[in-house]
């Protein structure tokens, strides 16, 4: 029945689709499984994937290989096109980012000295390097990169000056 079914459909996709210059099978398989499932679906989603991320960046052990398979949904539904993974996924991961690390960075920067703040940005960076390439598009890796220094770094870049300059002063009194 199965190979009966997969030569008829594969009859429709070679002769028919192109003569009536419809969308192929898998065209609109995709489309319907985005529009009935997915799109129904996809802010529990999304928010699910992103609360794993997060858990991830506080240390916990997650599946990685299931995040990236979720990730290849967005990919696969958009057939090349990336449409669906930047509005549905993307932008929210980013939003998330943003929001994580403002979080982290305005708890350090109150309870942290500039080097145990430094030291915690290395470390939050080296992770997004590590890991980022395992859930975004290559393409967009350096966009997420530059949002979470705009976080540790461009947003506090004050407060960090104020608390390297007494972080300095001892070293110059004692070598002195």
């Amino acid at each position: 029945m199965i190979r009966w079914l997969f030569r008829f459909f594969h009859y429709l996709d070679r002769y028919f689709v192109p003569v009536r210059q419809v969308p192929t099978l898998q065209e609109v398989a995709l489309l319907s499984f985005y529009n009935l499932i997915f799109g129904e679906m996809n802010n529990q989603i999304r928010n699910a994937v992103i609360s794993m991320i997060d858990r991830e960046r506080e240390g916990e052990d997650i599946d990685q290989a299931l995040i990236k398979n979720v990730v290849a949904i967005y990919v696969d539904v958009g057939q090349g096109d990336m449409k669906y993974y930047e509005t549905d996924f993307e932008d929210a991961m980013f939003k998330d980012t943003a929001a994580f690390y403002s979080n982290k960075a305005s708890n350090w920067i109150k309870n942290e000295s500039y080097k145990d703040y430094i030291l915690k940005v290395e470390c939050c960076l080296k992770h997004e390097r590590e890991t980022v390439s395992c859930y975004l598009q290559n393409r967009n890796q350096n966009k997420l990169l530059e949002i979470v220094e705009h976080e540790l770094l461009s947003v506090y870049a004050t407060e960090l000056q104020e608390k390297k300059q007494p972080d300095e002063t001892p070293l110059t009194e004692t070598s002195v």
